[in-house]
């Protein structure tokens, strides 16, 4: 997921995908742990999605105020 996609989505849309990313994320490391991942690398897309997202989160909460 790029920047781009994301800056243009709205605060509600954001937290949404944040919670999706984050539960994807939980689940992930379950796999994880037994021995169900195939993909390792996924976690690491995802974490870098969740931290994409908060800060377009925490750019756009700094430009309401």
């Amino acid at each position: 997921m790029k920047y781009t996609e994301i800056d243009t989505k709205t605060i509600e849309e954001l937290n949404v995908l944040l919670k999706e990313k984050e539960t994807s994320l939980f689940e992930l490391n379950l796999k994880l742990r037994t021995m169900q991942l195939t993909n390792s690398s996924e976690i690491r897309v995802t974490k870098k999605d969740i931290a994409k997202i908060k800060t377009a989160l925490n750019a756009k909460r700094r430009a309401q105020v």
